[in-house]
């Protein structure tokens, strides 16, 4: 089988390629390298022995989108490619919108026109909003996001539910994702950040390899186990696996159906501080500020039915998410 990943030289994006091609699969990546990097894929085929189709290109450029399906028999889509830093889609709205919401509708015209019907979305669990209460089950409601990032999700979200109601031949998995942390075990492929970090895990690996100076906590005053926020932390190769299960699942059935992938447990900023120091020997220092407007206190998912229905549970412990982070980092201090 064939399969487009679309943002396929991202994080995410490169380990599902990796997992594709070890699965067997024939794989083509598009990627427009805005804030990725062709060395991933590089070395994605090294580590798989096989290799890819690499197309530059954006999800918004329809006439290349016809081109591919027509000149490949692409049978299912995986949909990683957008924009993912909640700060800057705050300020950039209209690109976060263009890009996330105007490129993935310009992809899905694309695949009805081919006939492809077999999607898997990168979604996140920001499209809860503010929840309530914890765990978070795939029946806990929607809601509004507080930023243009996560709303660019649901309402993506929305357009394939929308699209499923609309037409029996679409097969889609929405996936939404926790907070994603790690790296491939061997240390050649990991996260990339260009310029400062979004995210807790590569900000902490790059303070610890004397990249930053220090780390900033953002909230020490929240109802829990040390006044930090508390969030469920995947390693990207068990939720990569997450996707193979997907995409095998929707063979044989039709609809969207909606899947978390997490853990199930969560972990405060500063016991993953804690945790990095402990594995990579070194110190970690960090100053602690004001809350961030939108932050909640705690987000952790249930993952029982991606258990139940895709057979999928997340393996891999704190401490492998740690290593394989600093292993990552320590090889590659200026990423690719």
């Amino acid at each position: 089988m064939t399969v487009l990943v679309t943002g396929g030289a991202g994080y995410i994006g490169s380990h599902a390629v990796l997992a594709l091609l070890e699965a067997g699969y024939s794989v083509l990546a598009l990627d427009n390298l805005a804030t990725s990097s062709r060395e991933s894929l590089r070395r994605v085929e090294r580590l798989a022995g096989r290799q890819l189709t690499f197309i530059e290109g954006d999800i918004r450029d329809r006439q290349l989108l016809d081109k591919l399906f027509a000149e490949h028999t692409i049978e299912a889509v995986l949909h990683f490619a957008g924009l993912k830093a909640v700060g800057e889609s705050v300020a950039e709205p209209l690109a976060y919108y263009a890009n996330n919401v105007g490129g993935s509708v310009t992809l899905f015209q694309a695949m009805a026109d081919a006939g492809v019907h077999r999607l898997v979305f990168s979604s996140s669990a920001t499209v809860y909003g503010e929840p309530e209460s914890m765990p978070l089950s795939e029946s806990a409601p929607t809601a509004r996001a507080s930023n243009p990032y996560g709303q660019s999700k649901l309402v993506v979200e929305e357009v394939l539910k929308d699209l499923a109601r609309a037409d029996a031949r679409w097969s889609i998995a929405l996936l939404r994702y926790f907070n994603p942390v790690g790296a491939h075990p061997s240390g050649e492929i990991g996260e990339d950040p260009q310029g400062p970090p979004n995210n807790l895990m590569p900000y902490i690996a790059q303070v610890a390899v004397g990249k930053r100076e220090q780390l900033t906590v953002f909230g020490a005053d929240y109802a829990t186990r040390d006044g930090t926020g508390v969030r469920d932390y995947i390693h990207v190769v068990d939720l990569v696996e997450g996707h193979l299960r997907a995409l095998e699942v929707l063979e044989n059935c039709t609809g969207a159906h909606v899947w978390n992938l997490g853990t199930g447990r969560g972990y405060s900023v500063l016991e993953m501080v804690a945790a990095f120091e402990a594995i990579s020997g070194k110190r970690v220092p960090y100053t602690l500020q004001a809350r961030r407007k939108g932050d909640v206190a705690e987000c952790w998912a249930d993952p029982t039915k991606a258990r139940k229905e895709l057979d999928w549970q997340a393996r891999c412990g704190l401490e492998e998410m740690m290593a394989d982070t600093w292993r990552w980092q320590s090889k590659n201090p200026n990423g690719y």
